[in-house]
């Protein structure tokens, strides 16, 4: 397939620029994957698509605020935005201005309670710097860093946790798993009590998330890596659920990769850490997951790819043509849609 199949036009209006002052408040459209028939509902009405035995999976990773502006010893500044933990206080980096900064360089953040030199520059033209600090480095980070929002949001975030979801846990994101956005925790509760399972994995999203595929034929596009854990208690709840009958769903295309990535051809899933650079496109056979949550996507992403993978490239590029022409606003602070 054709990296141009998966492209529609959007009016620029419809990326939504803000959160909605009611996180439940969004609009929700709902797919059915096998007809491709829809129905446009709201958020806080999801309750109704879902039933007793039913096991839902959230992604409880918590964004960092990992865009720092620092400066050089000589003058001049430098924006980093972290990437991926690589341990030992070293990190891969995207830089700018990159041609700044080169093996050997540093950068000085705040008044130097944080610094950075450049090790090496990685194939992709990102940096791995290694820190030195005192303290904690998640601290200084809250002190220091920013909300890396995505390059088409143009407004300044008010309220940072607006870009966290409800249940956010353990920091390590550079980009919030933005389905979970549109959860309150009255909402979680409701399902609850409806006899709803609710589980987390964790996988720490990475700008790579953005990074639009520049091939062609879609099995040429190289992956990014993202780190994830699948704990035993929703290993087992999914693997019971499954035994019962019940349907399992995924919040967001992370936990949905995160489940296909730890699932084995047997149909179970592993409690497990690890990287995953899984790539779900159609003709992809999915091992785990039942039904979606989740927003819409950048045209010819690979989340594009995802969902049609799961519903079918002409059941979603019609999906996306009526919610661009009841003008539902698309992307991390957009709308969202159930495919089940």
């Amino acid at each position: 397939m054709k990296t141009s199949d998966f492209m529609y036009e959007l009016p620029e209006r419809l990326i939504a620029q803000t959160p909605l002052e009611r996180r439940d408040g969004s609009r929700l459209l709902v797919q059915d994957k096998t007809s491709g028939e829809t129905e446009h509902r709201h958020f806080f009405d999801l309750p109704e698509y879902l039933r007793a035995g039913d096991c839902l999976v959230l992604n409880d990773s918590r964004v960092i605020p990992a865009r720092l502006i620092g400066a050089r010893p000589t003058g001049g500044a430098i924006e980093v935005v972290l990437l991926r933990d690589l341990g030992d206080n070293r990190w891969e980096c995207l830089v700018r201005p990159g041609k700044k900064m080169r093996p050997g360089h540093s950068v000085v953040f705040g008044d130097g309670e944080l610094t950075g030199t450049v090790e090496e520059v990685t194939e992709g033209g990102n940096r791995i710097i290694r820190f030195a600090y005192e303290g904690i480095f998640l601290e200084i980070l809250e002190r220091l860093g920013r909300m890396p929002l995505p390059p088409y949001i143009k407004e300044q975030l008010q309220d940072p946790e607006r870009y966290q979801t409800v249940y956010s846990r353990h920091p390590g994101s550079a980009a919030a798993p933005t389905a979970g956005l549109h959860f309150t925790e009255k909402l979680l509760d409701d399902i609850r009590a409806m006899g709803v399972g609710v589980k987390f994995v964790t996988l720490h999203v990475g700008l790579g998330t953005f990074r639009p595929v520049k091939v062609e034929d879609i099995e040429d596009h190289e992956m990014h890596s993202e780190f994830c854990t699948v704990p035993g208690d929703t290993a087992r709840a999914v693997n019971d659920t499954h035994a019962a009958g019940g349907r399992v769903i995924a919040v967001g295309t992370t936990s949905c990769r995160t489940l296909e990535s730890f699932t084995g051809e047997d149909g179970l899933l592993r409690p497990e850490s690890g990287w995953t650079n899984i790539f779900i496109y159609p003709g992809y056979r999915f091992k785990c997951i039942d039904g979606l949550i989740t927003n819409f996507h950048l045209p010819g992403s690979t989340l594009m790819m995802l969902v049609s993978a799961l519903a079918g490239r002409e059941h979603i590029m019609e999906a996306y043509r009526q919610a661009i022409e009841r003008e539902y606003r698309f992307f991390s602070f957009g709308d969202a849609m159930f495919i089940h």
